[in-house]
C-alpha cells in the first residue's frame, strides 16, 4: 500500500489510542490495518490469530498460491495490492461456474467448487457465513488443506458456530470472534499480510 501524509497521521492516532498491547509486530500491523479501514477500535479485541497463521500465509503468498474469496467486494479490495506484489491468481466463489443446488447458497456452492479445485490455496471469507461453513465442512472431511483461511463474516445465525469450528481445526487461520465482521475487514487483513510478505520475500520473488 502506498501511504500518504494523512494515512501516517491516522496511523499515529490509532497507535496512540490502542496503546499497550500483546500482539507481535506483524499481528499488530494486521490489527491496525483493520482499525484503519473501519475506524472501529473494537477489532483490537476481536481479531484472533492461530499459531503460525501469518508465517503460513506469507509463505503461501510468496509461493503465488491461488487466493479464493467469497464476494466481489473482497476481490476488488485486494486486487491492487496483490497485483503490485506477488500477482497471485484470485478467484471469486460468487463468479464460479457451478450447477444449481437447492440446499446450498450460490456463494457456498462456488466456494466448495473452487476449494476442491485449489485445495491448498488461501481462502478469504469476508461476508458469507454459508461460504465459511462449506469451507469448514471440507476441512473437517479432510478433502482440503488450505494454506490459510481468513474468516471475518458478520452474522446472527450460525456464524459463531462456523468460526468456532474453524478455530478447532488445525488449519492456519485469522478469524473474528463474535458477530461483527465484513468484507472490508477481510480485504484489510489480506492487504496487510501481502505487504508484510512482500517485505520478507519480495526481493527473492522479484528475481524469479
Amino acid at each position: 500500500m502506498e501511504w500518504h501524509v494523512t494515512d501516517a497521521q491516522s496511523l499515529r492516532i490509532i497507535d496512540s489510542e490502542i496503546g499497550d498491547h500483546t500482539f507481535s509486530p506483524s499481528e499488530y500491523e494486521i490489527v491496525r490495518r483493520a482499525v484503519y479501514a473501519t475506524a472501529d477500535f473494537e477489532y483490537k479485541s476481536l481479531i484472533c490469530f492461530s499459531d503460525q497463521a501469518l508465517q503460513a500465509g506469507a509463505a503461501a503468498l510468496a509461493a503465488r498460491s491461488t487466493i479464493v474469496v467469497d464476494v466481489p467486494m473482497v476481490q476488488v479490495g485486494i486486487a491492487p495490492t496483490i497485483q503490485s506484489t506477488f500477482a497471485n491468481p484470485v478467484y471469486c466463489s460468487m463468479e464460479a461456474l457451478t450447477r444449481p443446488q437447492r440446499d446450498k447458497t450460490r456463494v457456498a456452492w462456488g466456494m466448495e467448487t473452487l476449494a476442491r479445485r485449489y485445495p491448498e490455496g488461501i481462502f478469504v471469507v469476508g461476508q458469507a457465513q454459508t461460504a465459511l461453513i462449506a469451507l469448514v465442512e471440507l476441512i473437517e472431511a479432510d478433502e482440503i488443506k488450505p494454506a490459510l483461511v481468513i474468516g471475518t463474516p458478520a452474522g446472527f445465525v450460525g456464524v459463531d458456530v462456523a468460526v468456532e469450528r474453524l478455530k478447532d481445526s488445525q488449519i492456519p487461520h485469522i478469524r473474528i470472534e463474535g458477530r461483527k465482521g465484513s468484507a472490508v475487514v477481510a480485504a484489510a487483513i489480506v492487504n496487510g499480510l501481502a505487504d508484510l510478505a512482500w517485505q520478507a520475500y519480495g526481493q527473492e520473488a522479484s528475481g524469479l
